[in-house]
């Protein structure tokens, strides 16, 4: 007669739409487990569940969900495209939410192996299926697969598209000044999001103005609402159809973001931005728009040698390569910080860490700070307060 544990073991293996979630070493310990012929064969089953517990914060029930709602599979994919699904699906996915609830409540003690204390893990009794289907309901917001629990994103040079781990959590209530700039970007990612027609944007000016961070905190403030940003390199801009394969039809909203954008008139690079922004088939996705920072207003550098040529239509090659910018359907200019913007970002951030220094100084150090580095920005005045902490 079988036991709980094996009739479970049973239903998990039959799980054809969530075959993904099955395979991880959480479900290989657990078969390993109702497998094992011999209490030691047992023990070391029971030492990986756990291991693999405890590597995903401790709590089974926890780590099930995050699987189970974190898969790629046909049915997410149909429902995200608004397909038909078979009634024959629609019950398998059923009867596979229920062993995945009744696996993700196990305790401590359904694992019972006689004379042994066994190493505790926590859980709790779930039902996956109601929680899984009002996830399918705000696949607009949250996504599938990787999409589902992360903001930011890279391109590895593979061409795979993977989180970044530690990314920057800064969000817009942390700036100080540049509030028209700001508030431009943030009322085109609005409209990006609402559906409506949202501008390719260049953010360009002076280093240290908060540019990179301004995209960064926009995708954060925007992350509950379906916005994911995913970071492409200049050097890899060739990969840009792939990243524009991989991202649509997907219910979420993707910032294809290009940090310090610059280039050489015979860039290769260059003509793939230029299809992405005229808006090519091939190079660009409905869900997507691409935004950029760069520290030059036209982000082609020209030489002279450039104006001088030889090319008989010299004057349509040097407008084409000058009027890149201008294909960014919005441009925000980042300045330099005159000198009153420069000390009110000062203050802000002295009050914000608790520096108690008489104001007079403030400013005065402050501004000999900057003067050491050539330049005001609101970068400088971030590692000025930083120094004096």
């Amino acid at each position: 007669m079988l036991t709980n544990l094996e009739r479970l073991s049973e239903e998990l293996t039959l799980t054809p739409v969530f075959r993904a979630v099955t395979e991880k070493p959480l479900f290989s310990a657990f078969f390993a487990f109702v497998e094992a012929r011999t209490q030691k064969e047992r023990l070391s089953a029971y030492r990986e569940l756990v291991s693999v517990i405890y590597e995903n914060g401790g709590n089974l029930t926890d780590a099930v969900k995050r699987y189970v709602f974190e898969d790629e599979n046909l049915y997410v994919k149909a429902r995200a495209a608004k397909k038909p699904l078979s009634p024959e699906i629609t019950s398998s996915v059923a009867s596979e939410l229920s062993a995945f609830s009744r696996f993700a409540s196990l305790t401590t003690e359904d694992f019972s192996v006689e004379g042994v204390t066994l190493p505790r893990f926590a859980s709790y009794k779930l039902d996956l299926l109601p929680l899984y289907e009002k996830r399918m309901q705000e696949l607009s917001r949250y996504g599938y697969g990787i999409f589902s629990s992360t903001c930011m994103f890279r391109v590895s040079d593979a061409g795979a598209i993977e989180p970044i781990v530690s990314a920057d959590k800064i969000s817009v209530s942390s700036f100080v000044g540049y509030e028209e700039e700001r508030q431009k970007v943030i009322d085109n990612t609005e409209a990006f999001v609402a559906g409506r027609p949202a501008a390719n944007t260049l953010l360009c000016g002076d280093a240290g103005t908060g540019k990179s961070s301004t995209v960064k905190a926009v995708a954060n403030l925007y992350f509950d609402r379906g916005i994911r940003l995913i970071e492409l390199r200049k050097d890899q801009l060739g990969r840009l159809p792939e990243v524009m394969a991989a991202i649509t039809g997907n219910p979420l909203r993707f910032i294809i973001f290009i940090d310090d954008l610059s280039f050489n008139g015979s860039d290769d690079n260059f003509s793939m931005l230029k299809a992405a922004l005229e808006g090519s088939a091939s190079a660009r996705a409905e869900n997507a728009v691409i935004y950029a920072t760069s520290n030059r207003r036209h982000i082609v550098r020209e030489s002279f040698s450039d104006r001088e040529g030889s090319d008989i239509h010299r004057n349509d090659t040097v407008q084409e390569t000058l009027s890149l910018s201008e294909r960014f359907g919005l441009t925000v200019l980042y300045s330099k910080p005159d000198k009153k913007l420069y000390l009110t970002i000062v203050h802000e951030l002295a009050d914000r860490y608790g520096v108690s220094v008489p104001q007079e100084k403030l400013d005065i150090d402050a501004e000999a700070f900057a003067l050491r580095r050539g330049y005001r920005s609101a970068r400088c005045a971030e590692q000025f307060i930083e120094s004096l902490l």
